[in-house]
């Protein structure tokens, strides 16, 4: 017999999935927890046959919260000290999506070939390599035109150079358009049945339903369920952080509804 928590159905409830009915075998038991649960959220049990839940379990749609990732740069320990002083720390203004990442209060200027971007926010905490992650439209205004790429992956990229308060830096690779990808635990991998460099197509729930169509997935225990975009995909297809994309196909092959 199979066991319904309520912690199981608040992953459900976050991810979109949560079913009003809620459908149950004769096979699970609801703790009391979860009966409370589905109850104050006004969500009615309803018990099938096995069968039955499997074929409607077949057309469920799953979903992923959007994260829409701005402008911003990752800086070494090194750069941070070259552009702020000696010893100094980034100091958090606000907790990211994922665990241990923070905006930082500090923000430094790119210098391009053909223009500035001021107030580029750091996000911390401080990494091994410098990345700068900007959008199409944000290379128009540089002058520059970088590939792109998933992060880190920074071989044969654009340098640019970047004015903190205390100095400044010209790097000679670096900068990217961020690749779309999507951030899960191996918990999440399993329930979506994925793995690390799977690529899922996904669908805007919006007016403007762009599809994604390669996605990236990037499993690590230390992630949380994000599909992060930016700015420039965000606007295209009308889309703002907190908002669900559909996934509709993985590895290039839509899902069939009878599938």
């Amino acid at each position: 017999m199979a066991v319904i928590t309520e912690t199981y159905l608040r992953l459900e409830m976050l991810k979109g999935t949560l079913s009003n009915p809620y459908l149950i075998s004769h096979q699970h038991r609801l703790t009391p927890a979860a009966q409370d649960f589905l109850r104050d959220h006004g969500i009615k049990i309803e018990v099938m046959s096995n069968s039955s839940i499997q074929a409607i379990v077949k057309t469920k749609e799953w979903r992923i919260p959007v994260g829409v990732s701005n402008r911003h740069v990752h800086l070494s320990r090194d750069e941070v000290e070259v552009l702020f002083g000696k010893g100094y720390e980034l100091t958090p203004y606000r907790l990211l999506s994922q665990p241990g990442q923070f905006a930082a209060q500090e923000t430094v200027t790119l210098v391009g070939p053909k223009g500035v971007l001021s107030g580029v926010r750091i996000l911390g905490p401080a990494r091994e390599l410098t990345q700068v992650e900007i959008s199409r439209t944000d290379g128009f205004t540089l002058g520059i035109h970088p590939p792109v790429r998933l992060s880190g992956s920074i071989e044969g990229t654009p340098g640019i150079t970047l004015v903190g308060k205390a100095g400044s830096i010209t790097i000679s690779q670096g900068v990217i358009v961020a690749k779309n990808h999507v951030h899960m635990s191996p918990n999440d991998a399993k329930e979506f049945n994925v793995k690390d460099g799977d690529r899922l197509i996904v669908q805007a729930i919006s007016d403007r339903s762009i599809i994604f169509p390669e996605v990236v997935v990037r499993v690590n225990e230390r992630f949380t369920l994000d599909f992060h975009i930016d700015t420039d995909e965000a606007n295209a297809a009308n889309l703002k952080t907190g908002d669900f994309v559909k996934v509709i196909g993985k590895n290039g092959e839509p899902f069939r509804a009878n599938a």
